[in-house]
């Protein structure tokens, strides 16, 4: 969303008022600093050992507070989170017309990612605005009754962000061991956790013993499913860095050095095909099926075989690799934020908010 609000905030029509859930308060705030951005509230809603029913209870409440608050014109959020949805419920209760940046991206299988493609399933059937990545998304978004006006094909603020952080050349984190190839792993999501953690630090392993010249940098996310068997197995390797969550121009600049990357994050899928760098990515189904049918992008799920095969035909044959490493990316040229504003004006200064229930 920085590019969004970044934009918003030079026009003199738009009052822009930003809210952040706290969740991730530490990783959030070196990333606010990097664009520039505050945030005017802080509902505070993450507990420890949250389920999602608690989550989405205090999240709408805190919400419909907000909007009493603020009564804004528009609500924007953008993707597939608990909190996105219950945004979208709040501004539907109250009228207001809601925005959704990144929408029309499925999986058609609501348990996969569990519990994303409900939460983008129910942002869309309440979505006033629905501003679609790709035409792809857009085609998913028509099948689903959604009126052609009401979809905006922008391209994804991803690419916005990335170009940005790109061309001020951000620094490493940290020294890397010369002549080495890097591998980045990145894994987060629900589904990825029990022995699915645990198959893929079991092919990360193996890769390492197989292929001398790499090296793996992982920031392992906070979550104690992930964090538990990955310390546990590679606190002590040499050919593994681990790391917390890095900051989005250090992640941009490992991302940048990688020469491959392992990854179950969608927004990683669409930054890395950009910058030239193949993903493998570690999911059974991805709801960003554009890249991989470019060839740039391909599934392996979490099976630990498969991910050493693949992995190891991309680090050891030339002609695999650049098949892959082709520099193509289709989401996006970097003026997503643009779109999107041009179409909040349009919408602001004819009155023509649609109905909220993602269809009229």
């Amino acid at each position: 969303m920085a590019p969004v609000i970044q934009a918003l905030r030079k026009e003199p029509w738009a009052d822009v008022v930003t809210l952040s859930t706290g969740q991730h308060r530490d990783m959030l705030n070196p990333i606010l600093k990097f664009f520039g951005l505050s945030v005017d509230g802080d509902l505070d809603l993450m507990q420890p050992g949250q389920t999602l029913p608690d989550l989405s209870a205090r999240s709408i409440t805190a919400l419909d507070a907000a909007l009493a608050r603020y009564a804004p014109d528009w609500v924007i959020a953008q993707g597939d989170t608990t909190s996105v949805a219950m945004t979208a419920m709040a501004a539907f209760y109250r009228t207001i017309p809601f925005a959704h940046v990144e929408a029309g991206l499925r999986t058609y299988d609501l348990r996969n990612p569990f519990p994303e493609e409900f939460n983008r399933v129910m942002a869309t059937k309440l979505a006033s605005l629905h501003f679609a990545p790709t035409e792809k998304a857009a085609e998913a978004l028509r099948r689903e009754g959604v009126a052609e006006d009401a979809i905006v094909l922008t391209g994804n603020t991803v690419i916005d962000a990335l170009i940005d952080a790109v061309a001020r050349r951000p620094a490493l984190p940290f020294a890397l061991p010369d002549g080495k190839r890097v591998v980045l792993v990145t894994l987060h999501r629900r589904e990825s956790f029990g022995n699915a953690v645990q198959d893929v630090c079991d092919a990360v392993k193996q890769l390492t013993e197989t292929i001398g010249d790499i090296h793996v940098v992982w920031p392992v996310h906070p979550n104690p499913n992930v964090q538990g068997p990955v310390r546990a197995l590679f606190k002590t390797n040499p050919h593994v860095t681990l790391c917390d969550p890095l900051p989005y121009d250090a992640f941009v600049a490992v991302m940048s050095r990688a020469t491959l990357i392992l990854t179950d994050s969608g927004g990683v899928q669409e930054e890395a095909p950009s910058l030239a760098k193949p993903v493998l990515v570690l999911r059974e189904v991805t709801e960003r099926a554009e890249a991989v049918d470019c060839g740039v992008v391909e599934l392996v799920g979490t099976d630990k075989d498969r991910i050493v095969s693949r992995a190891t035909t991309l680090l050891t044959d030339a002609a695999a690799y650049r098949a892959m490493a082709r520099g193509v990316s289709p989401y996006g040229d970097g003026h997503a934020a643009e779109r999107i504003v041009s179409a909040l004006k349009q919408r602001l200064d004819g009155d023509v908010a649609k109905p909220a229930n993602g269809t009229a």
